[in-house]
């Protein structure tokens, strides 16, 4: 058994035991998900070529990873958003930990790593406020020149529903007349974008693909507004829409907006439209900070270079690849790398040299591609 399918299994035992839980009334279902993450808690720990510590920025938990080499100039700096569905990760999971750390090494640039709040227990728009507050932060100039970060090589960066929040703060950037430092990339690694179109060709072909099925997929969306079931229903029907937003399906048809290579063998339906009380009583999941796939064309003016990374064999294939489109479409600068070989997550499995040999290629290819840019 390889190390893919060994983490499958664990994944689907551990759902199950987390359905079994929750119906028992005995804990919530993330909190069980959430299980393994609190078991690859790292401490931060400096070494000959970083200095690690855990801080906060305007109250909002980070962990700095500041390079020991001595650098010519300012440094380059990357805010990074982990993943894991709004509901899990975190800064101090090995994994992440070990990606902010080869970053930090092999660019010799700051990293900034952020600990935003979790649902079940904070909901939209928590998450996105929390990054909002550290980015804003951190790109004040006496700020910049505390930590000597060159205020024109800054990065934001982030995986799953940490691409999801690095698109989000990218675009709100864009109208805070209050900031006055840009950032000169964003990097998106398989990142979630859209609520409203849960039945893409991405989510049939993958429905049951591992670490990030369609279910899971369904259920992050839901507890990142509310733990109301109703919400998560409607979404798992994919009739969570009332013929009142009709209009912003417009920014996620698939039809005008995926390549030919991904439609295969899919036929685009009209939408099917539900109660507009799920929109007024939830409508989080119509805002843009939530979707950023459905920001009007001229929001995505200005934004920029941006690299987008998609996987194959992923249920939020298609998100990552509408946003190329419709970016290119706006004429911001897009490099799309798409690994066809690759499931969800694939960045993150790097814990070891004997680990799932894909991460490391991922990985690899994200950081010198950042190298280049930044």
């Amino acid at each position: 058994m390889n190390n893919e399918e060994e983490r499958s299994l664990t994944r689907s035992n551990l759902d199950q035991l987390a359905e079994l839980t929750e119906w028992l009334g005995l804990k919530h279902y993330m909190e069980v998900l959430m299980m393994p993450t609190n078991m690859e808690y790292t401490a931060p720990v400096s070494d000959e070529n970083l200095t690690v510590t855990d801080t906060k920025f305007d109250n909002v938990p980070v962990r700095l990873y500041i390079p020991r080499k001595q650098s010519s100039g300012l440094r380059r700096a990357v805010i990074y958003i982990h993943g894991g569905g709004w509901c899990l990760g975190g800064v101090a999971m090995e994994p992440y930990d070990l990606l902010s750390r080869w970053t930090a090494s092999k660019l010799n640039a700051i990293v900034i790593s952020i600990e935003y709040r979790l649902a079940p227990m904070y909901h939209f728009p928590t998450q996105f406020e929390d990054v909002y507050t550290v980015v804003k932060f951190f790109l004040q100039n006496s700020v910049l020149a505390q930590y000597g970060v060159d205020p024109n090589r800054i990065c934001v960066s982030g995986d799953s529903a940490g691409g999801n929040l690095a698109a989000a703060v990218a675009q709100q950037l864009l109208d805070d007349l209050e900031v006055k430092v840009n950032l000169k990339i964003q990097a998106l690694i398989y990142p979630a974008l859209q609520t409203i179109d849960l039945d893409l060709p991405s989510y049939k072909d993958n429905e049951n693909k591992p670490i990030l099925p369609k279910s899971l997929m369904v259920r992050f969306w839901s507890e990142y507004f509310t733990t109301d079931i109703s919400l998560h229903d409607a979404m798992a029907s994919n009739r969570h829409v009332s013929a009142e937003s009709s209009h912003l399906f417009k920014y996620v048809n698939w039809s005008n907006l995926l390549p030919e290579e991904f439609k295969k063998d899919h036929v685009y339906t009209n939408p099917v439209y539900g109660s507009s009380r799920i929109a007024k009583q939830y409508p989080g999941f119509l805002d843009p900070r939530a979707a950023p796939l459905l920001a009007d064309d001229t929001k995505l003016l200005g934004l920029p270079m941006t690299y987008v990374l998609t996987c194959e064999h992923d249920v939020l294939r298609d998100d990552g690849i509408m946003y190329v489109s419709r970016l290119k479409e706006a004429g911001v600068k897009v490099i799309h790398e798409h690994i066809k070989d690759a499931i969800h997550g694939a960045m993150i499995f790097i814990i070891s040299p004997t680990d799932l040999a894909l991460g490391h290629r991922v990985a690899n290819q994200y950081i010198e591609w950042l190298n280049m840019n930044l």
